[in-house]
């Protein structure tokens, strides 16, 4: 069974523009997030995402962006070990918690 968080909200975000296809982000990412298409990186699986920021540190050229860290995922498995409520600072009624 493949890992999954949440679905569709974690914050990674791609700048195809920007990416030059060394591969980086695949190397490091540990969920197998990205792919190689075209001579470029693209998201394979956004929900496969823990949100770690591996690849967003690891891009020379800053086509990656994450807040590693943060968003419901987080807030999930840390509401799992402390036995609380997420608490990810979704405040309306499409949050993502």
């Amino acid at each position: 069974m493949a890992m999954r968080y949440l679905k569709n909200v974690t914050t990674l975000q791609l700048d195809s523009d920007k990416c030059t296809g060394c591969g980086v982000c695949l190397t490091v990412c540990p969920h197998e997030v990205f792919k190689m298409q075209a001579k470029k990186a693209v998201i394979q699986d956004k929900n496969k995402c823990m949100e770690c920021g591996a690849c967003a540190k690891n891009c020379a050229f800053d086509a990656l962006t994450v807040r590693a860290g943060v968003g419901c995922a987080t807030a999930v498995l840390v509401g799992l070990v402390k036995r609380t409520e997420p608490q990810c600072g979704c405040q309306t009624e499409s949050s993502c918690c």
